[in-house]
């Protein structure tokens, strides 16, 4: 068994889906794991991660607006404003979504589906880097 740990950082121009597909794919290759789990964990409070269609862009269009509609920033009541008006909002779109995904690597590649790819969701309207934890265990090549 080997266990690979790394950090990507992931610039972001504000909100919005940031495929990072590619990322894994590259850190698994360079890990040497064969057969295994790839975890991927967001090291924020205002971003999450998404498992989510990679084919058409419309796809992503369609998800960003359904959250804009689902906790608008102009929503009344929110105390927690410090940041900005989207400083609560970003905080429960990830809650309501995931800060952490588990992708089985199998023969040395992720083990995605077609039409899968993984998506960093970038809830605050200002650019940001974020920072990922990516762990991957399993068996050697």
């Amino acid at each position: 068994m080997i266990s690979h740990t790394l950090e990507i950082e992931v610039p972001t121009r504000g909100k919005g889906l940031y495929e990072i597909t590619g990322d894994l794919h590259r850190a698994v290759r360079e890990s040497k794991v064969g057969d295994g789990v790839a975890t991927v964990f967001v090291r924020h409070t205002s971003a999450s991660l998404v498992v989510f269609e990679n084919a058409d862009p419309s796809a992503a269009r369609d998800l960003e607006m359904f959250f804009e509609r689902l906790v608008p920033e102009d929503s009344p009541g929110f105390t927690h404003t410090l940041e900005g008006p989207d400083d609560m909002t970003s905080h429960i779109r990830m809650a309501l979504t995931r800060t952490s995904e588990s992708i089985p690597i199998a023969g040395g590649r992720l083990a995605l589906g077609t039409w899968q790819g993984v998506f960093l969701f970038e809830h605050r309207c200002a650019p940001h880097v974020r920072r990922l934890a990516i762990n991957l265990t399993g068996a050697s090549l």
